[in-house]
């Protein structure tokens, strides 16, 4: 098993059509590999950020672009 390290994030995720940004999220974090844990009680709370009625602190611009050979 590799070392956490206590650590704040930045969550991105893509939700009914819109993408939304997260920041200083608490997470365990893996020294080794970068993958992020949160505790359920930090999921919860990113959820009911999402689906709540609670204005964004800002919002920001996001180009897309589709991958195409």
């Amino acid at each position: 098993m590799h070392e956490t390290v206590d650590a704040e994030v930045t969550y991105m995720l893509p939700h009914e059509g819109r993408f939304y940004i997260i920041e200083h999220v608490p997470a365990r974090v893996c020294e080794e590999t970068g993958e992020q844990f949160f505790a359920p009680e930090t999921v919860e709370h990113i959820q009911s950020l999402i689906k709540g009625e609670r204005e964004p602190d800002r919002m920001v611009q996001t180009p897309v672009f589709e991958y195409a050979r």
